[in-house]
């Protein structure tokens, strides 16, 4: 249990720290306290924060740092959530503009501006899909074998994706299946098509198709595509700023980390909370993957009502400056909630 001289000093420490990037020394610190106290007595606490190990001592410097703990203890126990300025929530109201044809078009934009309001990468996820539902399924001949797949769904969104056609296919019997799809699927959420396409689809397509696999894996793959979870990341380059390390390796790694839906997905999801509140994870917390130890993770969800709950994150290094930083993505979530419900009210409820 810290006395509440020494959460003030650890607490002086990490904001020091976090400034400057430089290790905090008794001295100065005695002189940047809110109350009167000589240095030697704040080198013993100091001391005694090191045998807790909320602060370390970095090379030979007797300056101190702190510690990944000491990050955590200063996040749970003595942050200050700083609110955002009026030059930044400026920059937020104006950047998200009505200017917007897709969902997507917002949700990629939102994560460059969260990127540069932070200066460290940023990640955003649009609601989730869970009420869209499939509005029309079409397959358009190209020639010599080839076609585009062209999926609707009610939310606006058009996905499509060119195949080649197994030879044996009969085009007459492809038309009579995509019929058949469009009769029996259009208006069910695309969750439901998904299990309908693994159930009892692929036993009607038999009575068109003699080996309906080639086809069905076709109108799989578009699906696939349009039900997916879709990651955005703005500011890519700004981890070379940000870097634990100059290794290229190690970097390269970490963009491939990074690159991979299904690593955003793992990561990001697990750091949600219930009550979708701001929430911030340090190091080992954030994945068991070692790339990321030197790395802080404040991620935040929001709501837009019915229409789904989102994501919005930022990857930084341990030391950032976490008030504002926080202060920035709580009031970005609120006000990119309210655009997108905008959005939504504009195109698909008028």
């Amino acid at each position: 249990m810290l006395t509440q001289r020494q959460k003030k000093i650890l607490q002086a420490i990490v904001r020091q720290y976090t400034s400057t990037g430089q290790p905090v020394g008794s001295k100065h610190l005695a002189e940047k306290l809110p109350f009167k106290v000589s240095s030697a007595t704040v080198r013993n606490e100091m001391a005694v924060l090191e045998d807790n190990d909320l602060i370390l001592k970095e090379h030979s410097s007797s300056g101190r740092i702190p510690s990944k703990q000491g990050y955590r203890y200063y996040v749970d126990n003595l942050l200050d959530p700083q609110a955002v300025t009026d030059n930044d929530l400026v920059v937020i109201q104006n950047s998200l503009g009505t200017g917007f044809q897709k969902i997507d078009e917002i949700i990629s934009h939102s994560a460059d501006i969260l990127s540069n309001l932070t200066s460290y990468t940023a990640f955003t996820l649009k609601p989730e899909q869970e009420s869209v539902r499939l509005s029309g399924f079409r397959v358009v001949p190209l020639g010599n074998h080839k076609v585009i797949a062209i999926l609707v769904t009610d939310s606006g969104e058009v996905e499509n994706q060119s195949f080649t056609l197994p030879p044996d296919i009969d085009t007459d019997a492809m038309q009579a299946v995509i019929r058949m799809i469009n009769d029996q699927l259009v208006g069910l959420p695309l969750s439901e098509v998904v299990k309908r396409l693994k159930d009892d689809i692929p036993l009607q397509v038999l009575h068109y198709m003699h080996s309906p696999d080639g086809f069905l894996d076709i109108f799989d793959n578009v699906l696939s595509q349009a039900a997916r979870e879709r990651f955005f990341v703005g500011g890519r380059l700004n981890l070379l700023d940000f870097a634990s390390t100059h290794d290229p390796h190690a970097i390269q790694s970490l963009y491939g980390l990074l690159d991979k839906n299904d690593n955003l997905s793992n990561i990001l999801d697990s750091t949600l909370t219930s009550d979708n509140g701001v929430n911030v994870k340090i190091g080992q917390e954030i994945s068991k993957n070692k790339l990321l130890d030197d790395y802080s993770l404040i991620t935040a969800s929001y709501n837009v009502e019915q229409y789904g709950r989102g994501i919005i994150a930022v990857l930084g290094p341990t030391r950032m400056p976490y008030s504002r930083t926080i202060g920035i993505v709580n009031a970005f979530r609120q006000e990119l909630a309210k655009r997108l419900l905008d959005f939504y009210r504009h195109y698909y409820d008028s």
